[in-house]
């Protein structure tokens, strides 16, 4: 069993190597700054957790103690020349750290660029630190990757934004270069393969995916993937990687100080020179992943149960291209939230029928009339709109229709979620929750989640938003009136349910 180390763990790529590492049966020490940060990830009870300051030399040899393989996943990013000694500082105390420790192998991800040419301070400080650890004396594999395809990474995160957000865009002249992007599954793949290469290895190799695309070919591609329509891309000419980030800050939620990193990085072409890396860590026998292909696995939780919950509070990942919790809060697309929660003065099993009753023949518990209006919008745009009502009055199961909206999930007594069908530039949820409490009242918990499509999308809830509160907070108020109604008539309560739950929805 190989003993690895992770530095970087709270990181995009560090966070999902750990347990690609475990699956692949390595022992996995984890290092990290603060590991109270770590407690709660999926693995931390499988790894061996190690503090340690990247900059103390001896933190980080006893950190790297007993280990066989180290990573280093470890990046400082900014514009001014601090970052770069940073990185300097940091990469010479690591590599001291691992020869006195007696390591046996370096692993490090760094970026793809052109020889020869001028590189921007990011890329020349990534090709330094390469440079450092290749000379550390203790054997090194250094990847060197171009725009990695994955929800959560920050230049994969910077073409979404750009995209989804700007149907027509003006853009800078560093579209038109070539970029070979590749998939997170295979950055992983390379990098877990690279624990065990002959020790006689020293050197840095290109990992790229299948193909090599223009940059404004990613973004039409993006968009024919995600359903949107082809995007107008016109050129400007010259535009500085200064103009070109604070463009990119205006228009997505990427930061600034990361923006212009990832913008400077794009005024070079960065292709592949060679693939040698397939001496070492074979292609899968169905190759590489495509670019389409790695966009659909990044966009593929939308729609499942769990979109709701995944830019904050998912737990483990299905795939490598899928969200982490750890990832920043601006990655993973546009989803607004409404969420309003209220206590009532009854149990949760009555708010709970209160919840199960809603829709169909008892309507919304709110305005009622805007909830018609919008079926009768529905139904005049093709949607189904509230003509299907509900199969049973009081009782639900997944796959009902309840108007225009679908069962989605139940977890009986305590949440219902429903997923709209209505015609929407989007994705939608509505979710209804019940919390006892110690007083024997209950916290009703009520949230609406819309995931836009494409600009469409971001104007629809800019359009609908200022209405939330009547609709959604007379909602709230509505369940929670009928629920502690219930509880002064409990008489009415028959076999079959509520006979009046929805009382207070007129």
């Amino acid at each position: 069993m190989t003993r690895v180390a992770v530095t970087g763990v709270t990181g995009y790529v560090g966070g999902r190597l750990v347990p690609e590492l475990l699956a692949a049966g390595h022992q996995v020490r984890a290092v990290a700054r603060r590991t109270h940060r770590l407690q709660g990830r999926p693995w931390a009870d499988d790894v061996e957790l190690a503090e340690a300051d990247a900059g103390d030399l001896d933190q980080v040899r006893d950190a790297l103690d007993g280990v066989d393989v180290a990573y280093y996943l470890i990046h400082s990013l900014g514009t001014g020349p601090r970052f770069a000694a940073r990185d300097r500082r940091t990469a010479l105390t690591f590599a001291q750290a691992a020869r006195e420790a007696g390591v046996r192998r370096i692993v490090y991800l760094g970026g793809l660029y052109p020889e020869g040419k001028d590189l921007s301070p990011h890329l020349e400080s990534r090709k330094e630190v390469g440079e450092i650890l290749l000379a550390s004396g203790v054997p090194t594999t250094v990847l060197r990757a171009a725009v990695i395809i994955g929800s959560g990474s920050a230049s994969f995160e910077m073409m979404r934004y750009l995209t989804e957000r700007l149907p027509v865009m003006t853009t800078p002249r560093w579209v038109d270069n070539r970029v070979q992007p590749i998939a997170i599954r295979d950055v992983l793949r390379y990098l877990v393969g690279s624990a065990t290469m002959p020790a006689d290895v020293n050197r840095s190799f290109d990992i790229g995916g299948p193909q090599v695309l223009r940059y404004r070919d990613m973004m039409q591609r993006y968009a024919a993937v995600a359903g949107l329509r082809p995007r107008v891309v016109l050129g400007v000419g010259a535009l500085s990687p200064r103009l070109s980030s604070l463009w990119v800050s205006l228009v997505t939620p990427v930061p600034g100080p990361l923006a212009r990193p990832l913008v400077e990085s794009l005024v070079h072409e960065v292709v592949c020179d060679e693939h040698d890396i397939a001496t070492y860590v074979p292609d899968p026998p169905e190759g590489l992943l495509g670019f389409d292909e790695s966009v659909r696995l990044a966009l593929q939780r939308i729609g499942e149960a769990d979109v709701a919950t995944r830019w904050s509070s998912a737990s483990v990942p299905g795939a490598p291209s899928d969200p982490l919790p750890s990832d920043p809060d601006w990655a993973g697309g546009t989803l607004y939230r409404d969420e309003r929660r209220t206590r009532v003065q009854a149990p949760a099993d009555a708010v709970w029928q209160v919840l199960q009753a809603v829709g169909g023949e008892r309507g919304w518990y709110s305005w009622s009339l805007a909830w018609r209006a919008r079926g009768v919008l529905d139904r005049l745009w093709g949607g189904p709109g509230l003509r299907r009502g509900r199969r049973h009055p009081t009782r639900l199961t997944v796959d009902d229709a309840v108007d225009f909206w679908r069962v989605e999930e139940i977890v009986p007594g305590r949440m219902l979620r429903l997923r709209a069908e209505m015609r929407l530039p989007g994705l939608a949820w509505l979710e209804l929750a019940v919390r006892p409490e110690a007083d024997g009242s209950s916290t009703l918990r009520q949230l609406a989640t819309f995931h836009p499509h494409g600009l469409p999308g971001q104007l629809y809830w800019a359009a609908v938003a200022p209405f939330h509160g009547v609709v959604f907070g007379g909602m709230q108020r509505g369940m929670r009136v009928a629920a502690e109604r219930l509880v002064t008539s409990r008489t009415d309560v028959t076999g079959t349910g509520v006979s009046d739950p929805g009382g207070a929805s007129s």
